[in-house]
């Protein structure tokens, strides 16, 4: 997409231009996050005593360069919208710091930040309600030049026609009312007000989500030809992964207040580490009707995300995670670069060395989510021991379930119970049914010979378990070890 060159245009989109390579070519950091947090106190009671806080973004970390696109995912409810507003100083941070050129602006007033303004705007997620209905166009557009005294030469309306043309919009639509304009038209006027005061940082809340899909295109693309053109870096922020692949160039994802993964954008889509950032590229679809029937590897999380009012201990992703083991629950990972360009906070990531090897042991939270995963995803991704796509050598399964203590591993005992209640259960429907049907019901011989059967299989399963104890290794389910005794014992108890 292209956008029409105006008077007065080239200059600012040379100089723009010329301020992105420099700063890219210094490696400049334009903003810098450390430890950021915001907390929503929750009060009650007819003195409004604080009983608890809502942690929305609680402890983040991050740093954007001059020129280039940070996008930031997550599920609805994560805190992305709020820490867009806390580094535009929309919202005072509760903790933490927020430096712009190397400048603290985390506790500045109203006066201080008047002139930081014009450096750092926003475009707000709804295009419907960020435009005051009983402005005209150009009182909207132009409303940043009035508020900073900033007079553009040629004055303020040729100067708003001319931000309405880079946008895509005719000029003459100036004296319009919001109303008369389409969801794609108003952001377009929301782009055009925050660009008014040739800012070097906008944070874009979410610009596309209200839009109808083909007007999305048109807005994404206008923002990647003004950023080369003005020289602008941006926070984009979004829920569409296809979107972020396409405009970013370094992606953070953020569960329930904190980064869990961070890298540049090739390495998060090829090998992302997180079991949270596999399952939210498991979900985009991909458009291929040749591809209608095969075997999708969707990875259903089980529950929903946990309150930001009492977030989890350990990490907060360990109740939905099919990885999650005693450490998880315990002790809160540390966002670490395991890779160049690649941070990651878990304990035991995808397509990496296991950073918690000696604790293998799965919580019951993630039995019951792994039920919920495709093989191929708990399996890691490659085969056991092959390496994967970046050459990393991918843990094998077998060895960590050889360490694992004999007493979690063994199924066989559950398995004899649960065949023990199905035998039950059978006895049950065959009296039922023979007394439908008017016939003579069978006497206890039968019951004993099928109780006696499940005793047997209990029995079996026990002198596995002692088997193992005594230094046998144990093998994982679907193999020729416990798996298949189970499975035998449960055979000839159905006989």
């Amino acid at each position: 997409m292209s956008i029409p060159a105006q008077s007065g245009d080239a200059e600012a989109a040379a100089s723009g231009t010329a301020v992105l390579a420099e700063g890219a070519a210094s490696g400049e950091t334009l903003l810098k996050v450390t430890g950021l947090k915001k907390h929503f106190p929750i009060k009650k009671g007819l003195f409004q005593r604080q009983v608890g806080a809502v942690h929305a973004v609680d402890g983040i970390d991050f740093e954007v360069k001059a020129g280039e696109t940070l996008g930031v995912v997550g599920e609805s409810g994560c805190g992305k919208s709020t820490m867009g507003r806390l580094i535009t100083r929309l919202l005072e941070p509760t903790a933490g710091t927020i430096e712009f050129e190397g400048r603290d602006i985390t506790h500045l007033g109203v006066a201080g930040m008047r002139p930081m303004r014009r450096d750092v705007q926003m475009i707000f997620q709804d295009p419907y309600s960020s435009l005051n209905p009983r402005h005209t166009i150009g009182t909207i557009v132009g409303a940043p030049f009035r508020l900073q005294g900033v007079e553009p030469e040629g004055g303020v309306k040729k100067e708003v026609q001319r931000l309405l043309s880079v946008v895509g919009l005719n000029p003459e639509h100036y004296n319009r009312y919001p109303h008369e304009f389409s969801g794609g038209q108003r952001q377009r006027i929301g782009i055009a007000r925050a660009l008014a005061l040739n800012p070097k940082l906008v944070v874009a809340d979410e610009p596309v989500s209200a839009l109808d899909v083909s007007i999305q295109a048109q807005v994404v693309n206008l923002l990647d030809d003004l950023q080369e053109e003005l020289g602008l870096t941006y926070v984009i922020i979004a829920h569409d992964l296809s979107v972020v692949r396409h405009v970013s160039d370094r992606i953070a994802v953020m569960y329930l207040g904190k980064i869990v993964e961070l890298a540049d954008r090739e390495s998060l889509y090829r090998t992302p580490m997180h079991p949270y950032t596999r399952a939210l590229m498991s979900a985009v679809p991909i458009p291929d009707p040749k591809r209608k029937n095969e075997k999708s590897e969707r990875i259903l999380l089980k529950g929903d995300v946990p309150s930001p009012i009492s977030p989890p201990s350990g990490c907060r992703f360990h109740t939905r995670c099919w990885k999650a083991t005693q450490i998880c629950k315990t002790t809160e990972p540390q966002l670490v670069e395991l890779k160049p360009g690649q941070r990651v906070a878990c304990h035991h990531p995808e397509n990496f060395a296991d950073q918690a090897p000696q604790d293998t042991v799965l919580l019951s939270a993630a039995k019951e989510a792994s039920e919920l995963v495709p093989d191929a995803v708990v399996s890691g991704g490659p085969s056991d021991g092959e390496p994967a796509s970046d050459g990393t050598p991918a843990p094998a399964k077998a060895p960590a379930a050889e360490k694992a203590p004999v007493a979690e591993k063994v199924p066989a005992v559950e398995e004899a119970t649960a065949a023990a209640e199905a035998v039950e259960e059978a006895k049950e429907a065959k009296e039922a049914t023979a007394a439908a049907d008017g016939e003579p019901v069978a006497g206890k011989a039968p019951a004993a010979e099928e109780a006696a059967a499940a005793v047997e299989a209990a029995k079996e399963a026990k002198a596995v378990k002692e088997g193992a104890s005594a230094g046998s290794s144990v093998e994982p389910e679907g193999s020729d070890g416990t798996g298949t005794a189970a499975t035998d014992s449960q055979e000839s108890t159905g006989k």
